[in-house]
């Protein structure tokens, strides 16, 4: 596994794979790897002949300096658990100078929408930041394909959102959600967790299994409730927000049309730790 530490080297790379034909797999991260990471790099694997992954803490994303400090970085163990996958070729650990050459700042972007519900109306400018640093390492990597986990959708429709209005040839493919034996979806940020407290946490995904249930039986008002009387009896635990939404628009719902195609959305924090997850209906 080669590690390329610069954007000339990066690019001195792609330069070699292209011209002996290889179509490449990426992967762009944000470090603290698990195995939800590893799942994307073995669909990369799946059907193109180069896998490379990223590793960049991009700050022009974080709408709080304190959360962009606290964020786990041990690049050592990442490239550890690189190597020993035997999944990637090549992983890109630019500096920040490499992907925002004169400052850490974001371009402003109109995703029809998308980035003002659920995370957007809390977190101003992270979809720009989000954006801007894809977009960049898209341009730099050239990649064939691009893969990113469904546990951030609404960050996977964004992606494919800016790659649609910058006409940019790349193919997007969102890959299901890694989740512990416990179901909890797989995060960086449950590391910041006690081990009783990550089990505790099993009841998110719970609770949207039997959501999946309730779609069928009850009205919208009525699963709403239902959500906020689990987690009104949880200790230490506090809903921030639990949606139904279009998947398409990622509006939030308020009659169910059999046409369409939902997903629930939930934001529990545990212990001061942000956790999101979703289930499609």
């Amino acid at each position: 596994m080669e590690v390329l530490k610069s954007k000339k080297i990066l690019q001195d790379f792609v330069e070699r794979q292209r011209e002996m034909g290889k179509r490449i797999g990426f992967a762009p991260t944000m470090g603290a790897l698990h195995e939800g990471h590893l799942s994307l790099y073995e669909e990369a694997r799946k059907e193109n002949d180069l896998v490379i992954s990223s590793i960049f803490v991009n700050p022009t994303q974080f709408n709080n300096q304190e959360d962009l400090a606290k964020y786990p970085r041990d690049i050592q163990r990442d490239l550890e658990i690189l190597r020993k996958s035997g999944l990637v070729d090549a992983v890109y650990v630019p500096e920040v100078i490499d992907i925002y050459p004169e400052q850490a700042k974001s371009d402003n972007y109109d995703f029809g929408g998308l980035e003002n519900e659920m995370e957007g109306k809390s977190r101003p400018g992270h979809f720009d930041g989000v954006g801007t640093v894809v977009e960049e390492l898209f341009r730099q990597v050239k990649p064939n394909c691009a893969y990113f986990g469904e546990k951030d959708f609404q960050q996977l429709a964004i992606i494919k959102k800016m790659v649609e209005m910058r006409n940019l040839p790349v193919k997007i493919i969102g890959v299901p959600i890694y989740r512990a034996e416990n179901g909890l979806a797989l995060s960086s940020r449950n590391q910041r967790l006690s081990e009783d407290r990550r089990e505790a946490s099993k009841v998110i995904y719970e609770t949207l299994l039997k959501v999946k249930g309730w779609f069928k039986e009850h009205s919208y008002e009525i699963i709403k409730e239902k959500v906020k009387d689990i987690f009104d009896n949880q200790h230490s635990m506090k809903l921030e927000y639990f949606l139904i939404a279009d998947e398409k628009d990622l509006k939030e719902v308020e009659f169910f049309y059999n046409d369409r195609n939902y997903r629930a959305f939930i934001v529990v924090v545990v212990d001061g730790v942000r956790l999101i997850d979703n289930l499609p209906m």
